[in-house]
């Protein structure tokens, strides 16, 4: 559940609604991908499938099949979002604090899910770059970060110029 800050520095609580329905996808989520689910269904469909001869494979034989599974996706669909939004910002949370923490981790990659997808593009060539250049290295455990990188090129670059 995401909690929401007060002015005072506290969490608000979120609605009734809110709340009841963050528990109530956590448990639809967690069912509905167990084996149990699975089975569930399959067993649904081999039901559906006998029973086609004693309907005559009928349109309305078909429509119940096809309405059933088209309600259950789309109620779906909303519920494992609010599971996925949920651990997304579960997961970024853990991350954000692992690289606060590391020394020599750059701060600016805190907010990275902010970022626009062109920002994401230059980044990721940045970390590619960083990625071959350990591979050329003999130290297997050297390691760089955005800022000891960007030190490098401006040491390379005033050395370049005073040559």
């Amino acid at each position: 559940m995401e909690k929401k800050i007060d002015t005072d520095g506290m969490p608000k609580k979120e609605s009734g609604f809110a709340c009841r329905f963050e528990k109530f996808s956590e448990k639809v989520t967690r069912i509905s991908g167990s084996p149990w689910a699975f089975m569930t269904a399959m067993l649904m469909i081999i039901v559906w499938a006998i029973t086609g001869p004693m309907f005559n494979y009928s349109e309305t034989w078909q429509l119940v099949i096809n309405t059933g599974t088209t309600i259950i996706t789309f109620l779906m669909v909303f519920v494992i979002q609010q599971s996925q939004n949920k651990e997304t910002l579960s997961l970024q949370l853990k991350l954000n604090e692992l690289i606060a923490a590391v020394k020599g981790a750059s701060n600016r990659l805190i907010s990275s899910e902010d970022l626009t997808g062109e920002e994401l593009a230059t980044l990721k060539r940045f970390y590619e770059q960083l990625s071959e250049k350990a591979k050329s290295e003999k130290d297997i455990q050297a390691t760089h970060s955005v800022e000891e990188a960007e030190e490098n090129a401006q040491e390379k670059k005033e050395h370049f110029l005073q040559k």
